[in-house]
């Protein structure tokens, strides 16, 4: 949702800080602040919509100092104002917050009783008020700050700096993700790695209702509920800044689409061994006699991620003989679906922090449900919660609309439909060869449809206005229909459905006219014929069609107006190669409308809350 900052050190922070809120603006972009400790005095400075805005202020009215925090705002509670952005303020306390505050009203009537006149409209102003009417005690920062988040219910992960003891930021977690950063005589808090990662690759991810103070000469981490210490531990980043940045590419979001093939072969590096003919995933921590008492399995996951769970079914059913339930989260943590000790969940996320699918979890866990997971971000709060993680190795993602992470998150659970048939006793050495070698050869296949954009830039000429479109597939290649409608409506707005190519006739077949272009999904595979009699059915309607067709099957590409080849791959590969055109199409569309690719209107990364 919301990115975090913090600084403390020797150096002037006002540039630090901004530069970190660059590195998470994909976070939220209504408004920005920073508060900074200058001559002992606290200094504040907010500003409305994206960066560049507080960035033009700073430059008008710039402050110094070499202890602060800073905010990009997602809004939730109170719209996207300048007196609604963070850092809120009172007295000599200022507070930064992501997250939700469930139980703000009634502390906000509580306070307002006591004589405490409120700015905003936000739940977060409730934090700064409980720290500084503790502050009026006589009890110090650390105190003040354990204090008054125990008093709050929700989500939230905190940053705290007061003027009146200024060698201290204080940060607080809970249900929402907040890392240290570890430097020589200077620290840094932040929502997400990237932030920080010029500055030092040494990290402490706060686990949840921790507490940390934070100065110059170190770190100290309580736990929230008792106040008693607990062990500090350092991890080391292997990410490289420069995989953080735009690296010559016009957008995030292009130079993360061009990046799917490393990403692919880094999650597979390791993992796959074509002498033993094996998928070595030991951190599953899952023996054959475990998986033979199973069930049940269920997908869990949001988003993108639910579509890379449904290829995942595709892929289980094929390789392992088990048809997981493949769920949403947010549905799925209302229901009273049976689950015990015999259940398997695999909680599928790029970030490891989203809302329903920690909650989710966290609720089968309750009921002794077992958790794998499949997550990009190392020791995220879905990771630490889970038996066992599978990690995709995508590096960092920034734009918000998700590339690498669905084609990692297939890869991964390719990986885990081998391994769970390899247990079952299910695949022999022929079909382990062929799907490894498959698996192997997946990312150059990926390179070469990276080599030509003249297909997608003609579709995105001649469509960009367009004001609906539907895209079609079957089989494993439904779920990329869907993610091919949900990347075009992410970044381009414009209206878009993927649906089954055999529930044509059941309804959006009334849709088609010569103003709606159909995108459809049709390499050779099992269902080639089949979707070649949708394809005419959209055909004989007037109907604009793009089709994505298998390099030399001329006859396919020819009964679309735009024909996207992609090369001959096993068919259990197409979900991989497909990304790709569904994922391009999109931002080449966005791309001549001129939408803001990277961060689209009304969303965020991160989901954390629900």
């Amino acid at each position: 949702m919301c990115g975090i900052i913090g600084y403390i050190g020797p150096d002037p922070c006002a540039q630090i800080l901004v530069q970190g809120l660059q590195k998470l603006e994909y976070r939220g972009y209504d408004s920005a602040g920073i508060a900074i400790v200058d001559g002992g005095q606290l200094q504040t400075r907010r500003a409305r919509g994206k960066l560049m805005n507080l960035i033009e202020t700073l430059a008008r009215d710039p402050i110094d100092g070499t202890v602060g925090i800073g905010h990009t705002r997602w809004a939730t509670h109170g719209g996207p104002t300048e007196h609604n952005a963070h850092p809120h303020s009172v007295g000599s306390v200022a507070v930064v917050h992501n997250g939700i505050i469930e139980n703000y009203l009634p502390i906000k009537r509580e306070l307002i009783a006591a004589g405490h006149t409120f700015k905003s409209e936000t739940d977060t102003e409730v934090i700064a008020h409980l720290v500084w009417q503790n502050r009026q005690r006589g009890i110090g920062l650390e105190q003040a700050v354990m204090e008054a988040v125990r008093r709050l219910e929700g989500a939230y992960s905190v940053v705290v700096v007061d003027a009146e003891e200024p060698d201290t930021l204080i940060a607080a977690r809970l249900a929402s993700p907040l890392v240290l950063g570890l430097g020589e005589g200077r620290n840094f808090v932040a929502s997400d790695i990237p932030a920080i990662l010029s500055h030092t690759r040494r990290m402490v991810f706060l686990d949840d209702g921790t507490l940390a103070t934070v100065r110059r000469d170190g770190v100290v981490v309580r736990r929230i509920s008792d106040a008693v210490e607990v062990p500090v531990e350092e991890r080391t980043i292997a990410w490289s800044p420069s995989l953080a940045e735009k690296g010559g590419y016009k957008h995030f979001m292009l130079k993360e689409i061009h990046e799917q093939p490393d990403a692919v072969a880094n999650t597979l590096r390791g993992r796959v061994s074509l002498e033993r003919l094996a998928v070595d995933l030991p951190e599953l921590q899952m023996s054959a006699e475990e998986f033979a008492a199973l069930s049940q399995v269920y997908v869990v996951a949001c988003g993108t991620s639910w579509h890379a769970g449904m290829v995942g079914r595709y892929l289980m059913e094929d390789l392992a003989g088990i048809s997981p339930h493949v769920e949403l989260a947010s549905e799925l943590r209302y229901r009273r679906a049976p689950m015990d000790e015999r259940t398997l969940i695999i909680a599928v996320s790029q970030s490891g922090e989203t809302a329903d699918t920690l909650a989710a979890l966290k609720d089968a866990k309750a009921r002794g449900v077992r958790v794998l997971s499949i997550c990009n971000v190392i020791e995220a709060s879905i990771p630490r919660a889970s038996d066992g993680t599978l990690y995709t190795h995508a590096g960092p993602e920034i734009s918000v609309a998700s590339t690498k992470a669905f084609s990692t998150q297939v890869a991964a659970l390719h990986l885990l439909a081998l391994h769970f048939g390899r247990l079952a006793g299910r695949l022999d050495d022929d079909t382990m060869r062929a799907e490894l070698s498959g698996l192997v050869r997946a990312a150059a296949s990926m390179e070469r449809m990276l080599q030509h954009d003249e297909p997608y830039l003609q579709a995105a000429r001649a469509w960009h206005e367009a004001r609906s479109m539907l895209f079609l597939g079957r089989g494993a290649l439904y779920p990329l229909a869907l993610e091919g409608a949900l990347k075009l409506k992410e970044i381009s707005y414009i209206h878009a459905e993927g649906y089954a190519a055999g529930e044509m006739k059941h309804g959006p077949i009334a849709l088609i006219d010569e103003t709606v272009p159909t995108v459809v999904l049709a390499p050779r595979d099992a269902h080639h014929d089949k979707v070649r009699s949708n394809l005419q059915e959209v055909k004989a309607r007037g109907g604009p069609i793009i089709v994505i067709h298998t390099e030399g099957d001329e006859e396919t590409a020819a009964m679309g107006g735009i024909a996207i080849p992609i090369p001959d791959v096993p068919e259990r590969i197409l979900p991989l190669v497909c990304a790709l055109p569904m994922q391009l199409i999109a931002y080449h569309m966005a791309d001549f409308k001129g939408t803001d690719v990277d961060q689209p209107r009304n969303l965020a990364k991160s989901v954390t809350v629900e």
